[in-house]
Parts: structure tokens; sequence; C-alpha cells
């Protein structure tokens, strides 16, 4: 096994946490990955996994290794395809989103992106936390919210405007509030990543500023779907993209409100690591998530 092979296996090796599940994925036999991770170990003079029974870990060396690889067989996949005159595109893409925009925006449209490209697979990662760019391998995350991570690279989509929304049986049961006095007797569901976490109340705009009124909830949930099924089994009043609740409002699940009273748009960004060479399926995928992205935000 060459070193470019070694490379490319103990990336494989790291990113399933399994000597066994990387060899089967490459076609090897156990003992043969084992090896020659081994090899690479002491032909670097550093070890770069801890091994248990049940799995293994990257150690602090491994992780440092790990990025560097995952760069080195980037700009080795780009370098072949160089001078290549056709389109065709290969290889895996590890991508993060948000469970809602998966399921609203991206996945019912990804078939085209494969059929346009079908030698290209997708590792789809669906969740509401902050995964860790690099050190979890994705060659692309889509952010909604705030960015807080200057070591990595950025391509802003856009703004989501919000909303806000309660179902006809909440309505019916409470009110339809008009002003924000008319608050006091409601109740907001909220949403907070950590749970424990002392949640945001209604947001609204003011003149030049943004403003908070605090509101009790029933509910806290961490998770954009959790978020919307409370609203849609009558737990309280929504904000969130209007975007994202059309269907809803447009079958009459649920209903706008408070129109005048609008929270802080949501920017949405893709960020990705800071790589000299990009690989071409990233370029192509990021400008295809752009393209179709234009529909959904200002």
């Amino acid at each position: 096994m060459n070193r470019v092979e070694a490379m490319s296996l103990f990336v494989r090796v790291a990113e399933l946490q399994s000597f066994t599940a990387a060899a089967l994925s490459l076609g090897l036999p156990k003992s043969s990955a084992s090896q020659a991770i081994s090899q690479l170990e002491a032909h670097l003079k550093v070890q770069l996994l801890y091994r248990t029974t049940r799995k293994v870990q990257l150690t602090h060396d491994g992780h440092a290794y790990y990025e560097r690889c995952r760069e080195v067989l980037a700009e080795l996949d780009e370098l072949d395809s160089m001078f290549e005159q056709k389109s065709e595109l290969t290889g895996a893409l590890r991508v993060d989103m948000p469970v809602s925009l998966a399921r609203n925006f991206l996945v019912p449209r990804l078939p085209e992106f494969l059929d346009r490209h079908p030698g290209l697979e997708i590792e789809l990662s669906c969740t509401d936390r902050r995964v860790d760019v690099v050190a979890e391998g994705f060659d692309c995350v889509i952010r909604v919210g705030a960015l807080s991570d200057s070591a990595l690279m950025t391509r802003s989509l856009g703004l989501m405007h919000m909303g806000n929304y309660a179902s006809p049986a909440y309505l019916e049961r409470h009110g339809e509030p008009k002003t924000l006095d008319d608050l006091k007797d409601h109740h907001l569901i909220h949403y907070a990543l950590t749970l424990g976490a002392r949640p945001f109340g209604f947001e609204y705009r003011d003149g030049d500023e943004y403003r908070v009124v605090d509101m009790p909830g029933r509910i806290t949930v961490n998770n954009t779907e959790a978020f919307s099924a409370a609203a849609l089994a009558g737990l309280g009043i929504l904000q969130s993209p209007r975007t994202g609740n059309r269907h809803h409002v447009a079958e009459g699940r649920l209903v706008e409100i408070l129109r005048q009273y609008e929270a802080e748009p949501l920017p949405v960004a893709m960020v990705y690591p800071r790589r000299r060479h990009q690989a071409r399926r990233v370029r192509a995928f990021m400008d295809w998530v752009e393209e179709i992205m234009r529909d959904y935000v200002d």
C-alpha cells in the first residue's frame, strides 16, 4: 500500500471509527487495514489512533494529521481532474445543514443535482447543533443564524425573513393577539439549542432596533422539526422563517399573526474549511445550493 492509499485508508478509519467498517468499505481484509495503519504510524513515529475493543478514536496528533490528509487528498483529486475536458464529477461529499432546511428545500431538489452528476455520492448530516466542520470532516455546512467561527470560509446565501404563527385551534382557545400588550395572555413556543438555557422571548422590530417581550411558554424545544410541530399542535405562538411555513399557511394549518411585529431576519450561509484548492465537486455543490436557495431567501 503506497502512501496515498494509506492516507485514504486512515481518513476512512477515522471517519467510521472502525477498522472493520473502513476495510469493508474499501474492499480490504481487516488485518490488512490494521497493518497498514500501524506501518503508517511507525513511518510517522507518532500514534494516530486510540484503539479499544469497541471503536477507534483519533489522538491529538491524529486529529492534526487527519485534517492535513483531507486537504492533501482533495488537492490530489483536483490535480487528477485538471486536464479533464468532460464535466463528470466523482467522489463523495459530506455536508451538514439544519433539519428543516434539508426537508423543505434541499432534499426534494437533490435528485436533479445527482442526475446532473451521477458519479457523486452525498453523505448528508441533518442536525440543529453546530458541528465542527474541520474535525468532523465536512466539505460544506449550511448554517442559519449568526456565524462565529472566523477560521472558516463563508459564502452568504441571503436572509430568511421571520413571521409569527399560531394554529387555528390555539387562536380559537386563546383569541388572536393584535398588540404587544395582548401577548401577556398568550404562550410562546421557545427554542433553545441547549435545554436549560434561558430562552428568548417574543422578538420584534422597534424603529432601528430589535426588542424582546418576555413571554411564558409551556414548551421549549432544541430542534426545528419539534419547533414547528409544537405550533401545529396548538401549544403556542411560533416565530420562525416565513419560507418554512408557507405550505402550512396555504393548507390552513397555521395562521400568520402580528405581521407588524417582525423578528430580526436570519442570515443563511455556507461555511467550509480554508483550503488552497477546493475539489471541483465541492464547488459544484455549493454553486448548485446557491442557485436553488435564491427562491427561498432575500
